[in-house]
C-alpha cells in the first residue's frame, strides 16, 4: 500500500482520531465514533437477562410465546456471540484502529455502556468484555431485555443532540428512578396498566416508542463513521456512507408511515395466536391478540445452528431450534414469490422469463451487505429429468456459486474509490478476489436488490438502486416496482423428448464462500492474534478468521435456503420450424 492510497488516508484518519481520544483518557467517556445518545457510566446498571427470565419465561411451554425463550435463540440475544461478527470486527480494527468501539455499541451494548469496549476501561477488540462467550449472563448477552425496555425518546437531550436517533445505536436510555428513590428506571413497553389491568411487580411506563418502528432504527440503519459516499462519476456527495439502510428502506416503502404503516414489529414480533396468552408467569392480564412474540428473526438460519451446537453450555437448544424454524418460515412464506411468467420457443431454444416479487417492507435482501446474497437457479430438464441447462448452479460440497453469464444474483457490492488509477469503485484486489473492508468503503458498484412495495427511494443517494434499473409503477410516479423480471435464453439440443420443464428456485445465503475466505485471508496475512474471548473450555488457539472458516466448513458452508420454486412445461415437438415460430403453449406455474 502506498502512502497516497485512499485506504492509507482513512487509516491515518482513524489513528489520529484514536490518538486524540486517548490523549483525553482518564475517565470513561464516548469514543470518537460514538458520541451521541446515552454514554458509558450509567447510574443504574443494566440488569442481566436472567433477571427477566424468572417471570417472563419457562411457564407456558405449549404456546412458545413467552418473551424470554423466544428472544433467547434470536440473533438479538446472540449478537455478541456471532463468530461472523468477531471475524469482521478484527478486519475493521485493522483498517481503522479503534473503530471496533463503533461496532460494539450495537453488538455488545452492556459492555459498551459499562466502558469496556475502549480504553481505559476496555479494548475495541472485545478482549475487555466480562464473562464467558457461552454463559447466559455477562457482556455476551447481546441486545438484552433491560436495554430495549429502557430505551426512550429523550424529551430534554443535551444541547446539540436530538431527542431520538435513527442510526448507529445512538439510543437514549431512561437512567433515573421511575418513581420513588431507589425504584430504578421504568420498564417501558406497549402496555398501560392504568385502565384496570393488574400492574407488574416492577416499575413500568407505557411507551409509544416501543409500539412504533422508530425504536428499530437505532441499530438497523448503519452509517460509516469515517467516509462519505462517492457517486458513479467520482464526485464526493458529502453524504455519510450508508453501510446498511433497512429502517430507511421501510420508511420509503408502502409499509412505512406514508403508506399502511405496518411496523417492523408486525413482521418481526408477530402477535401470538394463542387464546388465552400471558406475558408473565402470574398469568394475569390475558393478552390474546396483543402479545408480540419476541422472535426478531430475519433470514439467518445458519448462525443459530452454529451457536446451538458449538455452545451447549448455554442450554438453549430448543430456543435456537425455534429461531431456525421461524427464520425458515420467514424466508419461504413471507419474503418473496417466484413465477415463471412466460416460456416461449425462440432462436433454436427457449426463452424463459422469471419474476421475483418482494413481499417484505424493505429491500430483498436487506441488512449488512457483505457476504449476504440471494440468487436464482434456473434449470431446464428433459422428460427423463436429465438436466439440459442450468444458470446459477451452486455446489453444496464446495460452497461455490457459478456466476455464469446469465446468473442473477441479488446483492450489494460496496467498494473503495480508486483515485490513483482506474477512477472506479474497486470491489476486488489485484488478484481479482473480492474485498470487504466495510469501514473503508466509500462507493457502491452495484445494488440490484429488489425494492419493497411502494418504494420512493429511487433517487435517494442512500437507498437507490445502483447500476441496475427498476422501472416506475407508472411514468413520473417516482415509485419503483417491487418485482424483478429476468429473461433467460436456454439452448435446447435437438431430439429431446417432450415435455421440457423449466424450473426456477430462489435461494438465500447468510454468508458466502468469498466473504469467509476474505476474513480468513485478512487474519492470516495480517497475523491477527488468537481469539481472546473465553469459553467454558478456555480460549481458543486460533484467530477469529480461522475459527470462522473452520465453522463454515463444519456447518455445511452456510447452506443456502430455498425461498420458493416455480416451474413451467413446454412441448418443443410442435415447433416444426426449429423453434423459430415463437409460439407458446398453455401452462400453469407452481409456487412452493
Amino acid at each position: 500500500m502506498n502512502d497516497t492510497s485512499p485506504a492509507f488516508g482513512r487509516i491515518l484518519v482513524g489513528v489520529l482520531l484514536l490518538l486524540l481520544f486517548l490523549a483525553g483518557a482518564g475517565t470513561v467517556s464516548s469514543g470518537p465514533f460514538t458520541a451521541n445518545g446515552t454514554q458509558p457510566g450509567l447510574a443504574h446498571n443494566l440488569l442481566p437477562p436472567s433477571n427477566c427470565q424468572t417471570c417472563h419465561g419457562d411457564f407456558d411451554f405449549a404456546e412458545n410465546a413467552e418473551p424470554w425463550p423466544t428472544w433467547a435463540g434470536s440473533m438479538m440475544a446472540n449478537s455478541t456471540r456471532d463468530p461472523l461478527f468477531w471475524a469482521a470486527l478484527d478486519v475493521a480494527n485493522n483498517d481503522i484502529p479503534g473503530v471496533g468501539d463503533f461496532c460494539l455499541r450495537c453488538h455488545a451494548p452492556s459492555a459498551w455502556l459499562a466502558g469496556r469496549s475502549e480504553p481505559p476501561g476496555g479494548t475495541t477488540d472485545g478482549c475487555g468484555l466480562v464473562g464467558n462467550l457461552d454463559a447466559a449472563n455477562g457482556d455476551f448477552s447481546g441486545v438484552t431485555c433491560h436495554l430495549c425496555h429502557r430505551m426512550q425518546v429523550n424529551a430534554s437531550p443535551p444541547v446539540g443532540q436530538d431527542p431520538v436517533y435513527y442510526e448507529n445505536g445512538q439510543y437514549w436510555l431512561d437512567d433515573v428512578d421511575c418513581s420513588d428513590p431507589g425504584s430504578g428506571p421504568c420498564r417501558r413497553g406497549p402496555y398501560d396498566y392504568s385502565g384496570g389491568d393488574t400492574p407488574p411487580p416492577h416499575e413500568w411506563a407505557f411507551s409509544q416508542y416501543h409500539v412504533d418502528s422508530d425504536i428499530c432504527g437505532n441499530c438497523h440503519n448503519v452509517t460509516s463513521p469515517a467516509n462519505t459516499l462517492i457517486d458513479e462519476t467520482g464526485a464526493d456527495t458529502g453524504v455519510p456512507f450508508p453501510i446498511e439502510r433497512t429502517f430507511k428502506e421501510w420508511q420509503q416503502s408502502d409499509f412505512g408511515p406514508a403508506g399502511t404503516n405496518q411496523t417492523c414489529q408486525d413482521c418481526h414480533m408477530p402477535n401470538s395466536s394463542a387464546d388465552p396468552v400471558f406475558a408473565c408467569l402470574q398469568q394475569q392480564n390475558d393478552r390474546t391478540g396483543e402479545l408480540p412474540v419476541h422472535q426478531f428473526v430475519g433470514g439467518n438460519t445458519w448462525v443459530p445452528r452454529v451457536l446451538r451446537d458449538e455452545y451447549p453450555a448455554l442450554g438453549r437448544t430448543d430456543e435456537f431450534n425455534a429461531t431456525i424454524a421461524w427464520a425458515t418460515d420467514m424466508l419461504q412464506n413471507q419474503s418473496a414469490t417466484v413465477e415463471v411468467t412466460s416460456l416461449t420457443a425462440a432462436g433454436g431454444g427457449l426463452e424463459a422469463q422469471v419474476r421475483i416479487t418482494n413481499l417484505t417492507g424493505h429491500k430483498l435482501p436487506t441488512g449488512y451487505p457483505e457476504g449476504r446474497r440471494m440468487w436464482l437457479q434456473v434449470t431446464a430438464r428433459g422428460s427423463d429429468d436429465t438436466v439440459l441447462w442450468q444458470s446459477g448452479s451452486y455446489n453444496d460440497a464446495t460452497g461455490v456459486l457459478t456466476e455464469d453469464s446469465q446468473a442473477k444474483i441479488y446483492q450489494v457490492k460496496p467498494g473503495i474509490w480508486n483515485r490513483n488509477g482506474t477512477n472506479e469503485c474497486d470491489t476486488q484486489d489485484e488478484f481479482d478476489d473480492p474485498i470487504f473492508h466495510f469501514v473503508l468503503n466509500d462507493c457502491i458498484a452495484l445494488d440490484n436488490r429488489i425494492p419493497p412495495l411502494g418504494f420512493t427511494g429511487g433517487s435517494d443517494l442512500e437507498t437507490r438502486p445502483v447500476n441496475y434499473t427498476y422501472p416506475e409503477t407508472s411514468l413520473g410516479s417516482g415509485v419503483l416496482v417491487n418485482y424483478d423480471d429476468t429473461i433467460y435464453s436456454i439452448p435446447i439440443p435437438a431430439g429431446v423428448a417432450d415435455p421440457i420443464t423449466v424450473e426456477a428456485t430462489l435461494y438465500y445465503q447468510t454468508t458466502s464462500k468469498e466473504y469467509v475466505e476474505f476474513l480468513l485471508d485478512q487474519a492470516v496475512d495480517n497475523s491477527f492474534p488468537d481469539d481472546c474471548l473465553p469459553r467454558s473450555t478456555g480460549t481458543p488457539d486460533q484467530s477469529r478468521g480461522e475459527i470462522l472458516y473452520d465453522l463454515w466448513n463444519t456447518y455445511d458452508r452456510s447452506p443456502p435456503v430455498g425461498m420458493g420454486t416455480a416451474s413451467q412445461q413446454i412441448d418443443v415437438s410442435i415447433f416444426s420450424d426449429g423453434f423459430e415460430s415463437g409460439n407458446t403453449t398453455s401452462w400453469s406455474a407452481t409456487v412452493d
